[in-house]
């Protein structure tokens, strides 16, 4: 008898996240799915995007957190519809979560869900949660060789985000060593250099969603 163990639970985890793509889909909402280690910026940007795009789309999230609300607070305060999801441990978020958070928001109100994940640079990037499309975020301080040592997260994202770049200058960090090393194990990557601090770059990254997002709502 062949037991398959992992295989099952992923197997179980893909069926779930192809329903959530097929209901958001039929409500033509994109989700995002937002991944990075912890303090890299991943709720400083969002907020930004959310401030940026506000009056283009209407935003929803949801917030990938061991323990605590600390970031969901941060949303509530800004007006945005936000559901806190603790994992109690889990170092990853799972497609069926998403699916029995979704019930707790207005699809009719809402045009884009934002998920930040749990912040950690391996489990995540295991499991599909029936994301429309990834953003994979490396801050400068966390250092260059990244991408080299958790190559799954950034070979599975279609968009890798240097943030925090404005510190660039007082760290080693390479950023062309970076990206290349991101293009080698995925070609199709989109990088940008983004400072939630200052907006630099944060444009260019708008755009790019504003495209992924216009397509997915098509």
């Amino acid at each position: 008898m062949k037991i398959k163990v992992v295989h099952q639970i992923m197997e179980w985890n893909e069926d779930v996240s192809d329903e959530i793509k097929k209901e958001l889909a039929r409500e033509k909402v994109c989700l995002i799915n937002v991944m990075g280690s912890p303090g890299a910026g991943k709720t400083s940007l969002i907020t930004s995007i959310i401030n940026k795009l506000g009056d283009k789309y209407r935003f929803g999230v949801i917030e990938g957190d061991i323990a605590g609300q600390i970031d969901a607070e941060k949303m509530k305060e800004m007006g945005i519809p936000v559901v806190q999801l603790n994992t109690d441990g889990a170092c990853h978020i799972e497609a069926m979560s998403i699916q029995h958070i979704l019930p707790d928001f207005d699809m009719s109100e809402l045009d884009v869900i934002f998920v930040e994940n749990i912040g950690n640079l391996v489990c995540p990037a295991e499991f599909n949660i029936g994301e429309d499309f990834r953003i994979a975020i490396l801050s400068v301080p966390e250092g260059d060789d990244k991408v080299c040592k958790y190559p799954l997260m950034f070979a599975t994202t279609d968009a890798l985000v240097l943030n925090k770049y404005d510190m660039a200058e007082y760290f080693d960090f390479d950023t062309e060593r970076v990206i290349n090393d991101a293009v080698d194990v995925n070609p199709d990557v989109s990088v940008f250099k983004v400072s939630s601090k200052t907006g630099d770059g944060l444009s260019e990254l708008c755009e790019w969603l504003c495209k992924k997002i216009e397509k997915v709502m098509s």
